[in-house]
């Protein structure tokens, strides 16, 4: 079974071409925004799946344009690939450390889109030039959850370093991602017959 989805989003603010493969491949990660192309790296390696991105944009206004841009993109992708979502186990959950960090994720691949991010840290520090702070990364979550129609929670149980508290975070996605799109029957998990809303 091929499970692989691709999109290319170009509006006046970004322009990116991205791709996934549910099933292990390279990661290739290309953006103008090094902490954001750090976090998606860790997305791709920890997944365990191929992930291609590439964009650019108006980054030197703000990264907040070229970050959910990004979430947009990867999650119609995502759902793509997902396909009917027939066979896949549906429902992961993780709990990451990174040091003092502790973040927990939790996934429904149920077709509804929707994101729930409560992460600690210090929501003025400025991560990597030009700066990510953690409403960029909330935006990003949400946007990938939304068009990948992913019922996606994140949420601190520790307080800690913020670049900590991010990276665990992703992490964290990546692994429940991995997890819960497994193929593990040939039916569809859901008492409706379908995952589509």
């Amino acid at each position: 079974m091929v499970r692989v989805g691709s999109y290319e989003r170009i509006t006046k603010e970004s322009r990116l071409q991205v791709a996934i493969d549910l099933d292990p491949g390279p990661v290739e990660i290309s953006t103008p925004v090094p902490f954001f192309s750090h976090m998606l790296d860790q997305l791709g390696v920890h997944g365990r799946f191929g992930l291609r991105v590439e964009a650019t944009g108006d980054w030197m206004v703000d990264a907040h344009h070229l970050v959910e841009d990004t979430g947009i993109a990867l999650g119609t992708a995502l759902r793509s690939a997902l396909g009917d979502r027939i066979g896949v186990e549906r429902f992961a959950d993780r709990v990451i450390p990174l040091d003092e960090s502790l973040v927990q994720v939790v996934l429904d691949v149920s077709g509804r889109g929707m994101a729930c991010v409560q992460l600690q840290g210090n929501r003025s520090v400025a991560l990597g030039s030009p700066p990510v702070y953690i409403e960029h990364v909330e935006e990003f979550f949400a946007a990938f959850a939304r068009h990948g129609g992913l019922t996606l929670h994140i949420r601190s149980l520790t307080e800690g370093n913020t670049h900590h508290q991010i990276e665990a975070a992703f992490k964290g996605l990546a692994r429940v991602l991995n997890d819960a799109t497994r193929i593990v029957s040939d039916a569809v998990v859901s008492s409706k017959g379908l995952l589509d809303g």
